[in-house]
């Protein structure tokens, strides 16, 4: 329908003649007698045709609009649309205005109506009686071309694109009309300027959608799960009674000794299926799947459009282009081009409220989505019912891996309590701030920077025995076992899930959607082949060809116009642009990474210098902790933006490639992404970890950026209190600021906001428009559903964190737990309050997210073992211990890394401006590394002592990394992928299916047998009497022909 007819749907019979008059004159203004006229006579007659009674809907119009055209409602109408509450009807939105057919649907659109016309606001419905006159419409000419209206004047001219949009709309929402769904507008809406379809299927619909889905739907067999008996049963029952107050109150969460038997829906075999209510056979999240099918294949195809004149014409040329695009794909292609602003299936109701009726989201709220409950397991059967597999497979991965992190937390506060508990007997940390040693270190910067005292770091060597002790080595081991049986564990749950939620057969499906091409795909395609069938235009131009072979010529032409687009496919060649765009961007993404650390670098140096020449003591005392400190917080806030900033260029890199399905999409999208925020986020951590330190050089000898900044050194108990310090700082910082932070206060500030522009009508309006808004109307306002990436995301980067460098920061699983307990309610808080319902999508596991947990587990073993290695003092004690302590011990520890630098040897101008801060003359200043003395024959050469721990350094990580492989792989092959228990329900449900057809199919043979008996006896007769007593017989009524 147009947006600016006027449907007089229920009119008395004195308006129609009338109604007939006005539009009379259509087709170009044709007379009556004409054809065309006649045609337009019969499509108005078609379209104010007489409903029954039970089809006949309520129309809510307005009254002095239609007296101002000279129209008068029937007394009845009047009374109808006064006498029923709309809202009541259809149970504030939710059904249509019948009150019995639900709305499975909502698309939105901006309707605009030419300026000066007076139009109609309404409530139209689209029942199946008004399918001929909408397929009718589609040949009516639109608005804006200097076409005589209805009311006989002239309509001032439309907006071409809008005109576009709205002829598209009218084309669409006919083709869903055939596809056999039911659709109702609405414009008469609390939101100004939006207008409202919605769509119900009906059962037939459903019922050959879920057959085309292979949905597998429970029948009526019924039959019991394999029961664990013994001391097995005995422990289970204890643990449930153990667990029943943090399990939730939802039906779906008990523990079920019975399972209904599924099977595809078969419109052949519905006397399998339990159809007694056919209401809430198929839930709404099924529903809204089947309509969302139909939406995305439904097409507008014709898109004619009549040419303006002069400048009209080019304009229409180029929406013609615009509308080919159109031509092999529906709603995703209509919602990117701007002709509906949304498309989203609703929500079963409020969530809040006493007098509500109580839903699955309610329920939901109450469970699940309230910080109350943080302490209780998750419904996520209940999850799945109301959002579908996809999103119930993200929230039961979570879960499994807040659980795992309990033993790794439990493990690192062991550990941490460990090195909080032997501190005091750590004999290197003991040397270090024994001040009898009187050890005197070498400058840390040029000039500004004095000589100082080992034992002025006596703070910081202690608190590095938190995290560097021999039990760190331990929690490393423990953790990368911990990421296998991690991965196994998920893998079996999943296998759980996939039995209960009836996907073990989903795989071919799901291969059948893979191949499904997306829109942005289609309409490069048809693109292409538009271009190349405009060059063989040009090459048949100039090239002359036979009078004789012109027919056939022609022939050819249009079968090949015809196959083209089949044919014509995105190649490699095509990708090229895109392929070296993405390339050279992701280069220059993480050089700009990296240019950022080194910024943070030079940051660091210059501060330290310059806090060395303040005059306070304390503020020189502690210039370490500062500069570290300030520089992180640095990293931190740059991470955070750079994030934001990497996941808009990943979209735009991968929309640019023009995958071919949605599948590929997410998968080039989800690697781009996860490249980009993994350089981003773990630089930093990198360079501490493996490069600070290690390129300085030594006294009179530095290695210089620019010519004039010292590369940064080490404190002398090494870098991984440093380490430690980023990482939490990153980790804690991430969590709180981006994951908790931005999720409540961006949707909260959104919607205040949303709360600001409302309150700007009048108190009485506002107060109106909250009380009768209807569920489409509120579940409009809410925000879009963008996936599922930027969840995940966050975990793996999270996961990232408790793994890779758990050899510096044992208590970072703790901190990973507390935020996933808040994660998880929070998030389910945004599903069910702050977004609008999404698409339920079927999925058999979580696709690439595994693969890159793998890939992160295995390098976690890889970068621990190099962590501990090279990073902590850990492999240099023990060589020290067993090669060159004298008595056993660690003591002389401390003596033995440092070497000795005689300060005559400083390069000019690099010497203490005030060599005599200590209050003596320093002759010999000691530095960390192993190298000869000044008296040495080959003096600052490298030792024989740093080669020996090299050698041991290089050893154990061969070592520690093929060993833990080694473990992780024996894990991985002990632990079966799917549990015993449920491989026996999938034979059992097998062999079920099995003897009900065979059951079904000895019924069929046993009345087959029995028909064929009776039909024999009622021949014997024939055969003994003769044909005239078989047509006198009682069994031929009628007697003979």
């Amino acid at each position: 329908m147009l947006e600016g007819d006027i449907d007089l749907e229920g009119l008395s019979p004195k308006e129609a003649p009338a109604a007939q008059a006005a539009a009379a004159v259509d087709a170009e203004g044709a007379p009556p007698g004409r054809p065309d006229a006649q045609a337009a006579a019969m499509r108005v007659n078609e379209k104010y045709s007489t409903l029954p009674a039970e089809d006949r809907s309520v129309h809510i119009i307005n009254i002095c609009a239609i007296e101002d055209i000279g129209y008068l409602p029937s007394e009845g109408t009047l009374l109808n649309s006064l006498s029923v509450d709309p809202d009541a009807e259809c149970k504030h939105g939710l059904y249509f205005r019948d009150g019995r057919r639900k709305v499975d649907y909502i698309l939105v659109y901006h309707p605009k109506r030419p300026s000066g016309s007076r139009t109609l606001a309404r409530r139209v419905q689209h029942s199946d009686a008004t399918l001929a006159a909408r397929g009718a419409r589609h040949d009516q000419p639109l608005p804006g071309k200097g076409s005589v209206g209805a009311a006989g004047g002239p309509e001032p001219p439309m907006d071409y694109h809008e005109d576009d949009k709205r002829f598209r709309r009218e084309e669409y929402e006919g083709n869903l009309l055939e596809a056999g769904l039911e659709l109702e507008r609405d414009e008469d809406t609390k939101i100004h300027g939006v207008g409202f379809v919605k769509i119900h299927a009906p059962w037939n619909v459903l019922c050959r959608e879920a057959e085309f889905l292979k949905l597998k739907m429970p029948t009526k067999k019924l039959y019991h799960i394999n029961e664990t008996r013994g001391l097995l049963k005995k422990i289970n029952s204890v643990l449930q009674k153990i667990t029943d107050p943090i399990q939730p109150k939802v039906a779906e969460h008990r523990p079920q000794t019975t399972k209904r038997l599924s099977y595809p829906f078969s419109r052949e075999k519905q006397h399998l299926f339990d159809l007694s209510d056919k209401d809430s056979f198929f839930d709404s999240k099924t529903r809204s799947t089947i309509v969302y099918e139909i939406l995305k294949r439904t097409t507008c195809t014709k898109a004619k459009y009549s040419m303006g004149q002069g400048e009209g014409r080019k304009k229409d040329s180029a929406l013609l282009n615009k509308r080919r695009k159109c031509s092999k794909y529906g709603i995703t292609s209509l919602l990117a081009n701007g002709v509906y602003s949304a498309a989203y299936p609703l929500h079963d109701g409020d969530y809040e409220g006493e007098n509500m009726d109580f839903n699955d989201r309610k329920l939901l709220y109450q469970e699940w989505a309230s910080y109350g409950v943080f302490y209780k397991y998750q419904p996520i059967d209940l999850v799945r019912k109301y959002f579908g597999e996809k999103i119930g497979l993200y929230f039961a991965w979570l879960g499994v891996y807040t659980q795992m992190l309990i033993p790794a937390s439990v493990v690192g506060i062991i550990v941490f309590l460990y090195g909080c508990a032997t501190v005091d007997e750590n004999i290197p940390s003991m040397e270090m701030c024994d001040q009898r040693h009187n050890i005197t270190m070498c400058p840390l910067c040029d000039k500004t920077c004095s000589y100082w005292k080992m034992s002025s770091a006596c703070a910081t060597a202690r608190a590095s025995h938190l995290f560097d002790n021999p039990a760190t080595v331990f929690f490393s081991v423990f953790m990368a076992l911990w990421a296998a049986t991690f991965m196994e564990h998920w893998k079996r749950k999943q296998m759980r899930l996939r039995y209960h939620w009836d996907l073990t057969g989903f795989e071919e499906e799901e291969e059948a959607v893979k191949d499904h091409p997306r829109a942005e795909y289609e309409a490069r395609v048809l693109e292409k082949s538009l271009r190349k069938e405009s060059k063989n235009k040009e090459k048949r131009r100039h090239i002359p060809e036979e009078s004789t072979n012109k027919w056939r010529q022609r022939v050819k032409t249009a079968m090949a116009g015809v196959k083209l687009t089949d044919k014509v496919k995105l190649t490699w060649r095509d990708r090229f642009p895109a392929y070296f765009t993405n390339l050279v961007s992701i280069v220059f993404m993480i050089a700009v990474t990296f240019a950022i650390v080194l910024g943070v670098i030079i940051y660091r140096i210059s501060t330290a210098a310059a806090l060395a020449m303040n005059s306070s003591p304390s503020v020189r005392s502690n210039i370490r902790v500062t500069v570290t400190a300030t520089a992180v917080i640095i990293n931190l806030v740059v991470i955070i933006l750079l994030d934001e900033v990497y996941g808009c260029i990943a979209r735009w890199l991968t929309k640019i490639e023009v995958p071919k399905t949605e599948k590929s999409f997410e998968e080039r999208l989800i690697f781009k992404a996860f490249l980009l925020k993994f350089v981003n986020s773990y630089t930093p951590i990198f360079y501490v970890a493996f490069f600070k330190g290690r390129f300085v050089g030594r006294p009179g000898d530095y290695v210089y950026i620019f010519r004039s900044f010292r590369m940064e050194e080490c404190a002398p108990g090494g870098c991984l209190m440093e380490l430690c310090i980023q990482l939490s700082i990153i980790m804690l910082g991430k969590q709180l600021i981006q994951n908790n932070l931005f999720e409540i206060g961006i949707p909260k500030m959104k919607k205040f906001i949303r709360y600001l522009r409302l309150r700007r009508q009048s108190p009485s309006d506002h107060d109106e428009y909250v009380k009768r808004k209807q569920r489409y109307e509120v579940d409009y306002t809410l925000e879009p559903f963008a996936g599922l990436t930027p969840e995940y995301m966050e975990m793996i980067i999270q996961f990232g964190f408790v793994t890779l460098f758990v050899a510096s920061f044992p208590l970072a699983p703790l901190f990973a737990l507390l935020n996933n307990i808040i994660e998880i309610r929070l998030d389910a808080k945004k599903f069910v309050t702050e977004l609008r319902r999404p698409v339920a999508v079927r999925a058999k596991d979580i696709g690439i997210w595994y693969n890159i947990l793998r890939g992160v587990g295995k390098l976690a073993v890889i970068i621990n073992a190099f962590v501990i290695s090279f990073t902590s003092d850990f492999i240099p004690r023990l060589v020290y211990l067993y090669m060159y302590s004298e008595n056993g011990t660690m003591h002389g520890f401390v003596n033995h890394t440092l070497s000795s630098f005689n300060v005559s040897d400083f390069q000019n101008g690099t010497a203490p401006n005030d060599p005599l801060d200590l209050g003596y003359e320093v002759q010999i200043c000691r530095y960390k590394d192993y190298r000869e003395p000044p008296w040495s024959e080959h003096k600052y050469d490298i030792s024989k002592d740093f080669w020996a721990v090299l050698a041991a350094r290089l050893a154990f990580v061969i070592v520690f990394q093929n060993l833990v492989m080694f473990m992780s792989d024996f894990v991985d092959w002990v632990i079966p992928d799917i549990p015993k228990d449920i491989s026996q329900q999938v034979h059992k449900e097998k062999v079920l299916m099995v003897e009900l057809f065979m059951r079904e199919e000895q019924g069929k043979q046993q009345l087959l047998d029995t028909w064929m008996e009776k039909a024999r006896k009622k021949d014997e007769p024939c055969n003994n009497h003769g044909p005239k007593a078989c047509l006198d017989s009682p069994e031929y009524p009628g007697g003979a022909l």
